[in-house]
């Protein structure tokens, strides 16, 4: 039940390139979060560039380009640090190796919350028996 939204700086990726991203973040939710395919929810939003602000290298060995790519993925809470730390590693690894995109620009933000707060429609809460 991930929500993924991706924010980027205007400019820096076609469409064509934002579809293989989204495909290559769900590719790897499915593996290392075992999401089932359906459950495909993203949003891209780009910013011009004095909407969007970054360090080139806090805590890097290598400075971050304006490629950066800000992923926030809200997800229900249980997986364990290994799973997360898995997910990372697979979502930088698929974009770098699909798309050269430097792992430097993968900038990850994972937001646990309960399954009570999910409505996916109809305004039923569908996660909670």
């Amino acid at each position: 039940m991930p929500f993924v939204k991706v924010s980027y700086m205007e400019g820096e990726y076609d469409k064509e390139s934002l579809a293989s991203i989204s495909q290559t973040i769900m590719k790897a939710l499915m593996k290392e979060f075992h999401v089932p395919k359906k459950d495909y929810f993203q949003v891209f939003s780009s910013h011009n560039q004095g909407e969007f602000y970054y360090d080139p290298n806090y805590l890097l060995r290598h400075e971050r380009d304006q490629g950066l790519l800000y992923i926030q993925i809200t997800c229900g809470s249980g997986r364990t640090q290994e799973q997360k730390r898995s997910l990372y590693k697979e979502i930088a690894n698929r974009l770098y190796n699909q798309l050269h995109i430097p792992k430097e620009n993968v900038f990850i933000m994972l937001v646990e919350t309960g399954l009570e707060n999910w409505s996916f429609g109809e305004g039923l809460a569908q996660m909670i028996k």
